[in-house]
């Protein structure tokens, strides 16, 4: 939006609580949460006045944020690899954050149907190689977001793989050169191959410095 009275429209439209970002701006210069019209002029104002432009977005303080390890290779062999919770609430950095794996909170249905989107998408994309899918779940309902589509390792691919035992750089790098899922054997185990979907006994938890 490019004006204050537009910013008001716009969370209307989307409802308080919202979260108001200047555009092109580093640090969060003009970035704030408003729970209420008065709330969101007093945050536009100053904002407008650092960019010609407000992105206002609905606010999802709070929820939980869930992620998922996918691996997917040329011939549509999908499994997910590891999923983990960050013990911290959406809006703390997932590397400042205390991460935990498996996720400990998610009912059945919820684990599923996350699952169930991370394989859709992965598909959906056509990567091959590896995926880190990160979510929004609120904690009072089963609705939840995308908020992240990493087709690449990343930091949380490096946890995964150490609470898993599943090699993961290893595996995607055999996917790219186009070695299908279930002729890769686990470097680790030595007996199994890629294609399953580890299951832990145990807890692994993250805590950064």
């Amino acid at each position: 939006v490019n004006s204050v009275e537009e910013a008001l429209i716009a969370a209307e439209q989307l409802g308080y609580p919202v979260m108001a970002r200047a555009a092109f701006q580093l640090g969060g210069l003009g970035s704030g949460f408003a729970n209420t019209s008065q709330e969101l002029k007093s945050l536009a104002t100053p904002a407008l006045a650092h960019s010609n432009q407000l992105i206002i977005d609905k606010s999802l303080k709070g929820w939980k944020e869930v992620e998922y390890e996918v691996v997917r290779d040329a011939f549509d062999n999908c499994i997910t690899v590891c999923n983990m919770e960050n013990v911290d609430p959406l809006g703390i950095h997932t590397g400042e954050s205390i991460v935990i794996a498996p996720s400990q909170t998610l009912s059945n249905k919820e684990y599923n149907m996350l699952r169930t989107t991370a394989l859709k998408v992965i598909r959906h994309f056509g990567i091959v190689g590896e995926c880190n899918i990160q979510y929004a779940l609120n904690p009072y309902s089963e609705e939840y977001y995308i908020i992240e589509v990493n087709a690449r390792l990343s930091r949380s691919s490096a946890l995964a793989s150490k609470a898993t035992g599943y090699p993961l750089a290893y595996v995607a790098a055999k996917l790219a050169l186009g070695v299908p899922l279930p002729d890769i054997k686990n470097s680790v185990t030595g007996a199994t191959t890629a294609c399953f979907e580890p299951s832990l006994d145990y807890c692994v938890v993250k805590i950064p410095r």
